[in-house]
């Protein structure tokens, strides 16, 4: 199936800007990230804590590509502006599964100001793992407010609005096979 008929059975023909990444780039990736995860967890279980809802697509796919013992579970957030701040965040679902003394791979669909990512980061720190480790698929190091050391990423990306592989506007989009730049005309 061709990328038009792809956005026009979506409805997203007027929306896709530009193809940043396709799917068998993304694939491709992501497969890449999971034997070298793999590899530097061999011998331990690792529990996958994926964020919802962007990082779905990408957690279950990792997961496919992951070649050790693992369990899965998923947080969701939330993140409402605060008054003449950045904005708070808001645990939404918590982990099912206590961690402590667990290997810990946080996985985010795309990293930017750094600031959600630094709160998960410390909320799962405090609960005592033996390990945790960030990964994410898209990652906008120049948008950076809190530095954070990212274990393992995908790609790096520009500033442009991102949608597909999980990626939204207005909760609508994610479901893409491949991320766009947005059409916000």
């Amino acid at each position: 199936m061709s990328l038009v008929s792809t956005y026009h059975r979506l409805g997203a023909d007027h929306v896709v800007n530009e193809v940043v990444l396709d799917e068998g780039t993304i694939r491709t990736r992501v497969a890449q990230l999971g034997v070298t995860i793999s590899t530097d967890y061999a011998g331990r279980e690792l529990l996958v804590v994926g964020i919802l809802k962007g990082a779905l697509v990408f957690t279950c796919d990792l997961v496919r590509e992951l070649q050790i013992p693992l369990h899965l579970d998923f947080m969701a957030i939330s993140r409402y502006a605060a008054q003449g701040g950045t904005g708070k965040v808001r645990v939404l679902k918590d982990l099912e599964v206590d961690i402590p003394g667990k290997h810990v791979l946080l996985v985010e669909d795309i990293v930017d100001t750094g600031l959600t990512a630094n709160y998960l980061c410390s909320l799962l720190s405090r609960r005592n793992p033996a390990s945790l480790a960030l990964c994410t698929l898209l990652d906008r190091p120049e948008l950076r407010l809190a530095e954070l050391p990212l274990s393992y990423v995908g790609f790096q990306v520009s500033r442009e609005f991102l949608i597909g592989y999980g990626l939204d506007y207005q909760d609508r989009y994610r479901d893409l096979p491949f991320i766009a730049s947005m059409n916000l005309t």
